[in-house]
């Protein structure tokens, strides 16, 4: 990663912890947020006490003004912004248990207002800010992309962020571009699944060294990458 200073929201536990470390254990520098300061300082310490380049910032991707004060952050940490991974996500019930006829209001709201508001206001805010040789991740799963029942408003919402980033990728020259890899062990999936330190290798070949081509505007999967990684 080479100093590159990259954002990642949600990045307290799964899927973003991972990446966090990931990112600093390659020389880069991991700017991170959670809405628990706890949890994030936990793995901000962790982070240090292995030699690594860690920025740690409670805030909430649903406030705006958080996430633009992050990016702010960051891009006074590095001088600009090589990377995001638009990280953050809820999922409100068991997974696979929230049918969509059964889904209250609260949750559907707050599924889209974190899972793709929060994707939107995460890449919005960091614009201004990104290198010109940026790139932004965001993480999706099957759920977005097909109708499979007892998912409900959550899959609805990984649609939602898998159309902002297409729109994103349209709008900017920065490759921006959705990963799916699959089920992975992490609370919201109910711990069963890929190992998240697997995935965050994924997210790192993403934001270095997968074909704009094949990224920009498009979902790669777990085959996918292990095809163009063999």
């Amino acid at each position: 990663m080479n100093d590159a200073t990259v954002v990642v929201t949600g990045a307290s536990r799964g899927i973003g912890r991972a990446v966090a470390r990931a990112v600093a254990a390659a020389g880069g520098h991991a700017v991170v947020c959670a809405r628990d300061a706890d949890e994030l300082d936990a793995v901000a310490d962790d982070i240090d006490a292995d030699g690594g380049q860690v920025t740690a910032m409670r805030a909430d991707v649903r406030d705006e003004f958080d996430v633009e004060r992050l990016v702010e952050r960051a891009a006074r940490v590095g001088g600009g912004i090589d990377g995001v991974v638009a990280n953050a996500a809820v999922y409100h019930g068991d997974a696979g248990e929230t049918p969509l006829p059964e889904e209250s209001y609260a949750a559907f709201d707050d599924h889209l207002r974190t899972n793709a508001r929060g994707v939107f206001a995460t890449i919005r805010e960091a614009v201004p800010h990104l290198a010109p040789d940026a790139r932004v991740v965001v993480p999706t799963g099957a759920v977005a992309g097909r109708g499979m029942s007892g998912y409900g408003s959550y899959a609805v919402s990984k649609a939602a962020a898998e159309a902002v980033a297409r729109g994103f990728a349209a709008d900017l020259d920065t490759v921006v571009g959705a990963l799916d890899p699959g089920q992975v062990a992490t609370e919201l999936s109910g711990g069963s699944g890929r190992d998240p330190a697997a995935v965050a290798e994924m997210v790192l070949w993403a934001l270095t060294d997968a074909a704009e081509s094949a990224l920009d505007g498009a979902v790669i999967d777990w085959g996918d990458y292990r095809d163009a990684t063999r």
